[in-house]
């Protein structure tokens, strides 16, 4: 009995799944795309602009839900053809570590940062009371270094989390610089809190060091530079939510780095939070008693992109990058 050798060359082996996410362009649906044939110049330790590196995954599980029914004809309704219903696709997986976009996207609703309280600051909230006075940002200031004056920057100490955003408006709709993070629908909703949009922005950061008049933050902000009347203020920590209106959409890329065989990416568009399966949202992997690692499940619906190169609607492109010995089949 004659056997067919395995073609190492051909055989994706990975260690574990990255996941790398960037923002949607809500008002217009606007993915962020990632373009196969550019590959080569998406470093996976350091990926270009505005994609962000969310460490390795776990039990990564993508699902195809979409059901295909067969036209018939005759008196014995032979099948035809075939056509597609409804497109239903959805992605599940667990974050290995926790960060702010980490948690966002698992909570999938608004996710807040909680602003440093006032001295003797009243109105509690779950969410975070009454804050401290936002600072503003001078010109001059960029993704890396905050402007705040010579004095002032006394309050942003070493190792300090800040939020960057202008004051809330009194503006509906998405609020949040660059990166949507909420969407008001009336005024009276946030108690037209003028620091509303600061507590829901993705524009944080961690003070590495200060200088006379700035403080230099370990990681650009994701939103760029500061829109012009930009605050700041200091964060203790975050929030998210179980419910609420509102919906997280982001474009995902996940990446099977290659051991040998080649490398395999999964790019999904648009993809928006959901409840993960049966509603779990954190769980405990034992290391050695008692200690365990409490990872973050992660659960998203893919909506459609259309595709620029013949209008077809796409939930997911999956792309195989051979290795250089690989057969084509």
């Amino acid at each position: 009995m004659s056997t067919v050798p395995l073609r190492t060359s051909m055989v994706p082996v990975s260690r574990k799944m990255r996941a790398y996410f960037a923002r949607v362009e809500r008002d217009t649906e606007t993915p962020t795309i990632f373009d196969p044939g550019q590959s080569g110049k998406f470093a996976l330790d350091s990926p270009p602009v505005p994609w962000v590196d969310l460490g390795w995954i776990e039990n990564f599980e993508r699902g195809y839900e979409t059901a295909t029914t067969a036209v018939r004809n005759g008196a014995k309704a032979l099948p035809t053809a075939q056509f597609r219903g409804a497109l239903e696709a959805g992605v599940e997986f667990d974050f290995c570590e926790w960060g702010k976009l980490q948690m966002a996207l698992a909570g999938g609703s608004e996710h807040m940062n909680v602003l440093a309280p006032a001295d003797g600051g009243t109105s509690p909230a779950p969410s975070g009371g009454m804050p401290a006075t936002a600072v503003a940002v001078l010109p001059g200031s960029t993704a890396n270094e905050l402007i705040v004056g010579a004095g002032t920057v006394d309050s942003f100490p070493t190792g300090s989390l800040v939020a960057v955003d202008v004051d809330y408006q009194q503006q509906s709709g998405y609020v949040g610089s660059a990166i949507a993070g909420a969407y008001v629908s009336s005024a009276v909703a946030v108690r037209q809190d003028p620091n509303y949009v600061r507590r829901v922005t993705f524009n944080v950061g961690r003070v590495a060091e200060t200088t006379a008049n700035s403080m230099l933050l370990a990681q650009p902000l994701l939103g760029g530079v500061p829109a012009i009347g930009a605050s700041v203020q200091r964060v203790v920590g975050f929030v998210d939510r179980e419910g609420g209106s509102f919906f997280q959409e982001w474009s995902a890329l996940f990446v099977a780095e290659e051991e040998s065989g080649g490398r395999v990416c999964f790019y999904y568009p648009r993809l928006s939070a959901r409840q993960a399966g049966k509603g779990v949202r954190e769980q405990l992997a034992a290391i050695a008693k008692p200690l365990a690692i409490l990872s973050l499940r992660a659960s998203f619906t893919a909506l459609p992109h259309v595709d620029e190169n013949d209008g077809q609607p796409v939930l997911c492109y999956r792309s195989y990058f051979p290795a250089a010995s690989a057969a084509t089949y």
